[in-house]
Formats: C-alpha cells, sequence, structure tokens
C-alpha cells in the first residue's frame, strides 16, 4: 500500500546553497472569526539534484523521506523560469561620460569664498559672535 506523497508549487526565493532551494509557497485561508482571507506564505527547503534552480523559478516540489536537518522535499520540476518571465535582464552596459569639471565658487568683493553676503557679511550664526 503506497501513500500518495504532497505536492505544492512554489517560487524560489533563494539558491544559495549547495543542491538546496528555497520555495516559498503561498495560500489563501480564511479567518476563523472574522472570515477575511488571508494570504500564508510558508518556506520549504528543497533538494534540487541538478542545481538547476534560479531565484524567481516556479517550481513544483514532492514530499519526500527527510534528506537533511530542514530538507524533506525534492525540486520535481520547474514549471516556468525567471528569466523567461522578463525578471533576468541583463545587465546595462556603463557609458564613457566626460570627465565633470569642478564647480567654481563665485568670489565675492572683499568676502571668503563661500560667503553669501556681500563685503563679508558674517552668513552662519557663529560668524555674528566673532
Amino acid at each position: 500500500m503506497s501513500e500518495r506523497k504532497k505536492q505544492l508549487v512554489g517560487r524560489v526565493v533563494s539558491d544559495r546553497m549547495e543542491k538546496t532551494v528555497v520555495v516559498a509557497v503561498q495560500s489563501l485561508r480564511r479567518h476563523r472569526l472574522y472570515q477575511r482571507t488571508m494570504r500564508r506564505t510558508k518556506k520549504y527547503m528543497a533538494h534540487d539534484e541538478q542545481n538547476a534552480c534560479r531565484i524567481g523559478d516556479l517550481v513544483r516540489i514532492l514530499e519526500s523521506r527527510p534528506i537533511s536537518r530542514h530538507k524533506r522535499w525534492r525540486v520535481i520540476e520547474v514549471l516556468e523560469r525567471a528569466a523567461e518571465r522578463g525578471r533576468a535582464v541583463a545587465l546595462p552596459t556603463v557609458a564613457e561620460l566626460p570627465p565633470e569639471e569642478p564647480e567654481v565658487e563665485a568670489i565675492v568683493a572683499g568676502g571668503e569664498p563661500g560667503t553669501a553676503g556681500a563685503g563679508g557679511a558674517a552668513s552662519t550664526p557663529q560668524e555674528e559672535h566673532r
């Protein structure tokens, strides 16, 4: 007598580990008291033998025997690639920009560079007390 194993569909949110991906599965639940539909997201660690899944891929995972401490699911197929959906884009090329000329501050007659008033009038409260 064989049991039917659970299958879930979710989006890959992390592929940083070797032969392991983290899959986020969303489900809709009704709140028992308020009867409001709530979106629930649960993350599963799944075994990816070929290391083929990338972030953003839509995958189907199958319940399996414990593979490691946290892994109890296996990726059985990639339903949709992120690159085919238009999520992965090529990095833009950086064009060479001409070097910017440094800004030259206008020197007011009799004042220091950076002062706003004419004749060196105090522009900050600290300069007024000097």
